[in-house]
């Protein structure tokens, strides 16, 4: 099946106060009750991807950052993010399904260690989550530069594989990013569906420390979830977050290592078909860009 990968015609980012971004959450059919979140059959099954439980896998060598991780060369125009700076972190790499034993290294989280990245999931018909999220965030990229902002990729499939988890976190701490997104998809069941952004734990331990992120980072996430939810028409996950399309963790190494606000967006299940539907669209992976952009621009204007 072919997918669309060229980018529609980019508009400007729109600003929004923290409580209308808030409200946009609730603004869907699953409203912003603060439930449970399911255990059992109908919990999250474990995700091929992301930031994945640790592993004994063999050790191998992480290629050397390249010009992904460097600011656009390109003159800016001048707008409501001229002087910010913003990191966009494609989750996983489309060459890491060639590099298992190399991204099968562990490497130190603050609080432990974890494998170095893993591959990402995929939908049911093949279209890898490393696909859909670079996708995702070339479009995220072009919103916030035609907003005045610096943006940096942590990659953009230019090296073999990678980076790193920890390396992830140093890009955006070295670049003293204003704001971090990390863009992926879940692959959880069939029936699980929705996005949910996920939030820093207080945590502190060895190289971890995110005690001057935490509510900033929660700032950033909550008015994601607000535009996200607006903009794409997408409920807020409902298998995990409580309806809230939030979700705190501290076994992340992309967020325990962050010095700088930092979230994770998990966009949609690419294993529901109904979401699947969805990511593989490409005018959908546009409104989930521009809901990114229009978060990231009330945060920072905030």
């Amino acid at each position: 099946m072919p997918y669309d990968d060229s980018p529609p015609p980019t508009r400007r980012a729109r600003p929004l106060s923290v409580a209308a971004a808030l409200a946009a959450v609730c603004l869907t059919a699953a409203g912003c009750g603060g439930g449970q979140e399911p255990g059992g059959a109908g919990a999250a099954s474990p995700r091929p991807g992301g930031d994945a439980a640790t592993s004994t896998a063999p050790t191998g060598e992480q290629p050397e950052p390249t010009a992904s991780a460097s600011p656009s060369a390109k003159p800016l125009p001048k707008g409501p993010l001229t002087g910010r700076t913003v990191v966009i972190d494609p989750g996983h790499n489309p060459g890491n399904r060639d590099h298992t034993r190399e991204i099968n290294r562990q490497v130190d989280i603050g609080t432990g260690r974890k494998e170095c990245d893993t591959t990402g999931t995929a939908t049911n018909d093949g279209y890898a989550e490393a696909r859909f999220t670079l996708d995702v965030s070339h479009r995220l990229r072009a919103l916030l530069e035609a907003e005045g902002a610096r943006v940096r990729l942590t990659h953009d499939a230019d090296r073999p594989f990678g980076p790193c988890i920890d390396e992830r976190a140093r890009i955006g701490n070295e670049a003293k990013a204003d704001a971090v997104v990390s863009v992926h998809a879940d692959g959880s069941s069939v029936g699980n569906r929705g996005f949910h952004v996920i939030l820093p734990a207080g945590v502190k331990g060895g190289g971890a420390d995110t005690s001057k992120i935490v509510k900033s980072s929660a700032d950033l996430g909550a008015r994601i979830a607000g535009h996200f939810a607006r903009t794409t028409g997408s409920a807020p996950s409902n298998y995990i977050g409580g309806n809230t399309g939030l979700n705190t963790r501290d076994d992340l190494g992309g967020l325990n290592l962050s010095t700088v606000p930092k979230v994770f967006v998990e966009c949609g299940n690419m294993r529901d078909p109904k979401d699947a539907a969805l990511l593989t669209s490409a005018s959908w992976r546009q409104k989930a860009a521009q809901g990114l952009a229009d978060g990231i621009t009330s945060y920072l204007k905030g």
